[in-house]
Formats: structure tokens, sequence, C-alpha cells
């Protein structure tokens, strides 16, 4: 078992790597696990620290539970325990959880990335109730919640991790939508208990304030960006941080994001590793988006073209 120290730095958020003929909707087995294979192994060796799998961007919502077992079979190959891995198990059907959770307490991964049932909005009393259970039913998983308000239609309230906490296996939470204040009165509540990892764009200033890192899906065109931010903050060069975070952020519509299921064009338009189409229904995008998503591509490859070298020199290794 891990324990909330043991998580920190710059949280991968994983791709589901489709095959190309996952626009069909006939499609059965849509995993490429050669290129999963590969884009795990190469993250890891370019210094990323821990993984989570099947998020939004790693379409939980879009597999067939064979698929979800083929996905996590071949991260757990791939990983081989030398980063902390989290299957991602989230589903609208608490008893699909189960399912899958059953499938993953065997499989060699570390333990959970985990949101709410998500269909309609949860009470927040059965949403602390739904974490104490399964936290019961599987002691031997680590729990990385996964807290996602836009898309799970549900805000964790700051007050209810005064009840999260007393449960050990819950040790980190990937977050979204905090404001200052109530991150600050989150922390108060869960410092030392849930490591707290947030959106790469929030590193600074929350990382000064407890976040122990940072959840990034553009990491899977290249980590040395948010490798180098994590450094300069981890040694307190908040000067230097600043004007990292200014070059990743970008200036006009550079490194904004592309909305919803349209987040995985611009790893598509990057050479870092193949993730494959979107999968059907979403087949069609516009042509503004996708243009949007090839300037966010061609931004974070002059991010990767700048920073690595320095985070190549600090690792001792020369840079390829």
């Amino acid at each position: 078992m891990l324990s909330p120290k043991d998580l920190g730095g710059v949280l991968g958020m994983m791709p589901s790597f489709a095959t190309e003929d996952a626009v069909d909707v006939r499609a059965t087995q849509t995993i490429a696990v050669d290129n999963l294979k590969k884009g795990v192994d190469r993250i890891i060796n370019d210094g990323i620290g821990l993984i989570a799998t099947t998020g939004t961007y790693g379409e939980c919502y879009n597999l067939l539970f064979d698929e979800f077992k083929t996905l996590t079979v071949a991260t757990v190959e791939s990983v081989k325990k030398r980063v902390p891995l989290f299957i991602g198990c989230t589903s609208p059907n608490p008893r699909e959880v189960v399912q899958k959770m059953n499938f993953v307490k065997d499989s060699g991964a570390d333990g959970v990335l985990l949101g709410v049932p998500y269909y309609e909005t949860l009470p927040v009393p059965d949403a602390i109730q739904f974490y104490h259970d399964i936290a019961k039913l599987f002691p031997t998983l680590n729990i990385l919640i996964y807290h996602n308000p836009d898309n799970h239609k549900f805000t964790m309230p700051v007050a209810a991790f005064k009840e999260l906490v007393k449960n050990p296996t819950i040790i980190g939470m990937k977050d979204s939508h905090r404001t200052t204040q109530a991150f600050m009165n989150l922390q108060r509540i869960i410092k030392g208990k849930i490591s707290h990892f947030v959106n790469q764009t929030q590193l600074y200033p929350y990382y000064k304030m407890g976040a122990v890192g940072c959840w990034s899906t553009d990491a899977w065109m290249g980590p040395w960006p948010l490798l180098h931010l994590i450094s300069l903050l981890r040694r307190g060069d908040d000067t230097e941080a600043q004007q990292v975070l200014a070059d990743i952020v970008g200036e006009g519509a550079g490194g904004k994001p592309v909305p919803g299921a349209g987040s995985k064009r611009p790893q598509q338009y990057s050479d870092y590793c193949k993730v494959g189409p979107t999968r059907v229904p979403f087949l069609h995008f516009p042509e503004a988006q996708l243009e949007k998503a090839k300037r966010q591509a061609a931004h974070w490859k002059k991010l990767c073209d700048k920073y690595r070298p320095l985070v190549e020199a600090e690792r001792g290794r020369p840079a390829a």
C-alpha cells in the first residue's frame, strides 16, 4: 500500500490509445496496445513519476468492459511497478465500479482513480457513503479521488473531507475548479492525509499553499515543461516558475485547452506518442477547433524544445 507522502510531481492523465477503427460504432476492441505500451514506457523514461488512466481524457465513459480489462493489463505490463499507477474506475453505475475494481485488485496496479457515480447529481451524504463503501470493500487498493465537477455534475464540498480523511486508503485527489479560499480551507483538513493534485495552470501558487503537484493531459505531448516547473517550485525559484507557467498558458489561443472530447486533438497533432482518434460518437469537430488544437500542439512542441535540455541536464542525461 502507498501513503500520501508517496505521491507528488506530475500526474500524467493517460489517454486510452485508440485503434483506427475506434470511430466505428460496431468496433468492440479499440485499445491500441502497442501504442499504449510505447507511450507509457516513453513518458516514464522521460521523467513522469505517476500515471492515472481512464479519466475523461482517457474516455472512461466510452470503453467496453473487455476494453477496460485490455487497457488495465497492458498499462500494468508497461509500467512494471516503476511508478505508482492508478486505474480509472469511474462509472455512472456504482455496481460497474465494483466490477472494475474486482478486476483491478488482482492486476498489479497500485490503486484506482475514482469519481462519484455521475448520471444524476449525487447528494453529498451519498457521495461520502459511496467512498466509504468502496474503501471498505477494497482495503488493499489505494484511492485517488477524481473530482471533476463539470463532468460529474457534483462538487465535493470542503466540509465533506472531514469524513473522507477517516479512510486511510484514500490517499490523493485529482482536483479541479477550487477557488483559492476553498483550496486553503481544504488544506487545513487534508494536509498529510490526502495528497492534492491541481490543474497544471494552478500549480503556482497552489504548490506554495499545499498542493503536491499537478495533473496534466498535455504531458502526453512531452512532459518537460511541467517537469521543469515542478523542479523550480521544489527549490523555491518562484520568479522563474511564474515565467514557465506563463509560457505554458501561452499568449492568445496558443496554450488554451481545447474543450470537451476535443481535448484529445492536440495530442493527435503531436509526434510524442500515437494516441489515436477520439472514439465514436465524437467524429466531427469544427475547423476552428482543429486549428486551435494544431496551434496548441505546435506551442507545446516549442516548450519541449526549450525546457527538455534543462530537465535532461538536471537528470545528468544528454538531451536527444
